[in-house]
């Protein structure tokens, strides 16, 4: 485990702006001769229209399905044969992608994200056969309450708003994306402008931006489009309810939340310990206690909160017998009352602070988790020491900090509520 000195810093991240825009994140770490290379491109859903919601993981999910220069099958051969892995996976904003192998197979790997990025064939049979994996998730989605959930809830909160849609799609509009959809929005959003890729592993920085270059340093894009910036979303009026009935199901899922805070807001790591504090320390925070332990309401009940690029939600969910939901509903904005209302006691707030700055090392003990982090610090521009100044960033948080945040961040009126599950009896359309 990696003491406080030890953190990845400016003074140990080696930083490299290359000519075509791309920014290149290296982290010497020889304790294994492996390397971790991971990034993203700035390409997300943000951009999508309703009738084509799904196209950027759509086209995310084509791009090692063949390339000019290997098909599928080879592409698979080659990996398989060293041990290696590469994929890709889209979001609202970009689209990342995460590759691992021994050192002496970099140049394979990174010839494979290369080709897969600037030169993806989108063969037809592939399309189809991915538009089948699709349809099949949508299937899996459909009859999942907590999924369901999860969706009315964010078609609920942000309505028009881009996060409203689906960025998996619906089944209305995975068949309505063709192949030149697909090769349209790989042209226009694709490219080495704003993207970053991060190394670590048993290699030193110069060698691996030669090795960076020698793949991408001459990728250039004339028609690459910057995504837009994405639009605020206010939070509901009032209490805002839905509920998805699902007959044959025996359990009912709820999740309530309302737009969270940016990763850049400054008060975003005093939300991040609030949100600790109310549903994640211990047996799930303050509502995992009082819903699941104390009441015996719920099968699982917790708080989530991840700021990010544009105005992700906080929000609580549990999963509930029918009966129950009301009450569960109600024991949640109880909790979000009282931290908004009661100062943290001083003890339960050092153990939360605790918890934040003695559990953050242990997803740095592997290639992948540190290049995760870097390309965090890099993507929300947290700055490269941010690892070393975290303890004492959540250390100098107070109980009036978070009181803050609460007030902030948290209602107990303007949020959104939504069900799924077979009584739609207590859920208020």
């Amino acid at each position: 485990m990696m003491l406080n000195g030890n953190y990845p810093s400016a003074k140990t991240i080696y930083r490299q702006q290359l000519a075509n825009g791309i920014t290149l994140l290296v982290y010497e770490n020889f304790a294994s001769q492996s390397v971790v290379v991971e990034g993203v491109v700035r390409a997300g859903a943000l951009v999508e229209e309703r009738e084509k919601a799904g196209l950027a993981n759509f086209t995310a999910a084509s791009l090692m399905r063949g390339t000019h220069q290997r098909s599928f099958e080879q592409i698979y051969e080659d990996l398989e044969s060293v041990g290696a892995d590469l994929s890709f996976s889209s979001g609202q904003h970009t689209t990342a992608f995460s590759a691992s192998s021994l050192v002496e197979d970099l140049e394979l790997v990174l010839d494979l994200l290369a080709r897969s990025l600037r030169q993806p064939a989108f063969p037809p049979a592939q399309i189809e056969q991915i538009r089948g994996l699709l349809f099949t998730a949508l299937h899996i989605r459909a009859n999942d309450t907590r999924y369901q959930a999860g969706l009315a809830f964010d078609e609920l909160l942000y309505r028009d708003h881009p996060y409203g849609r689906s960025a998996h799609g619906y089944f209305d509009t995975i068949p309505a994306i063709s192949r030149e959809d697909i090769l349209d929005f790989h042209a226009r959003y694709y490219g080495p402008r704003q993207m970053i890729i991060t190394l670590v592993g048993a290699i030193k920085a110069e060698e691996a931006q030669a090795r960076v270059e020698s793949a991408l340093g001459d990728w250039e894009n004339s028609r690459q489009k910057v995504l837009p910036t994405v639009p605020e979303a206010p939070r509901p009026v009032t209490l805002q309810r839905t509920a998805v009935v699902m007959p044959k199901k025996t359990q009912s899922d709820i999740v309530l939340g309302l737009p969270g805070p940016l990763r850049s807001a400054p008060d975003y790591l005093d939300a991040t310990l609030m949100n600790t504090i109310l549903g994640v320390f211990g047996m799930m925070g303050r509502i995992g206690k009082s819903v699941r332990e104390e009441q015996g309401l719920a099968y699982y009940a917790y708080s989530h909160l991840q700021g990010g690029l544009g105005p992700s939600p906080w929000y609580a969910c549990a999963g509930v017998a029918p009966q129950n939901v009301e009450q569960a509903i109600e024991s949640i904005r109880q909790e979000i009352d009282h931290i908004q209302n009661e100062p943290v006691p001083a003890g339960e707030l050092a153990d939360s602070q605790a918890y934040r700055t003695g559990s953050m090392p242990v997803g740095l003990e592997t290639n992948s988790g540190l290049a995760d982090v870097i390309t965090d610090m890099e993507l929300f521009g947290l700055g490269l020491d941010y690892l070393i100044n975290f303890p004492d960033l959540i250390w100098a948080i107070t109980p009036e900090r978070v009181q803050a945040a609460a007030q902030n961040y948290l209602s107990t009126e303007q949020i959104a509520v939504a069900v799924a599950g077979p009584d739609p009896v207590n859920s208020k359309q």
